[in-house]
């Protein structure tokens, strides 16, 4: 049976960058180190790739060279229970990296993530449009997502409807 894993083809960082991965997320660990031999384009000894796992998935991580980087068409998606997971997992995420918007960071490699609550779609997307449109605009607001402020947008509507 095949396997499907993630590989990140990384400048010259990808030790570096699974060591910061596996720091941030618990139980994550790594699994083997591989290095250049003799007659590589780069000196001996140097990290090739590196396997690690993060929460049981597998990932590779390579060093490409210098042409390659990320897109933020790609990117890592961390479905959060709580807020409090959201605002741990954003704040190790962003060092050293940027805030984007709606719950998106850039890692200091240039690696995209997502950083979201569980729940979000339903109240992006669900289907009552008027409450959904309200909560994406508070949303599109944000750069790290606060899960109670877009309930309370979501839910603005519901008090509205009551007071009237």
């Amino acid at each position: 049976m095949p396997t499907i894993t993630t590989f990140l083809t990384f400048a010259s960082q990808a030790e570096e960058a699974a060591l910061f991965y596996t720091s941030i997320f618990a139980g994550s660990r790594i699994v083997k180190t591989h290095r250049y031999g003799e007659g590589a384009p780069v000196p001996e000894g140097t990290v090739m790739s590196v396997t690690f796992e993060l929460l049981g998935r597998t990932y590779i991580a390579l060093n490409g060279g210098p042409s390659f980087t990320f897109s933020p068409g790609f990117s890592m998606f961390v479905a959060c229970e709580t807020q409090a997971e959201v605002d741990l997992y954003w704040d190790r995420l962003t060092a050293e990296g940027t805030q984007v918007q709606c719950g998106w960071v850039t890692d200091k490699f240039g690696l995209s993530w997502q950083v979201v609550p569980s729940g979000l779609e339903e109240l992006i997307a669900g289907p009552d449009r008027e409450r959904s449109a309200r909560a994406m605009q508070a949303m599109m607001g944000m750069q790290k997502l606060d899960l109670h402020a877009l309930r309370r947008a979501w839910a603005a509507m519901e008090q509205a409807d009551d007071s009237g």
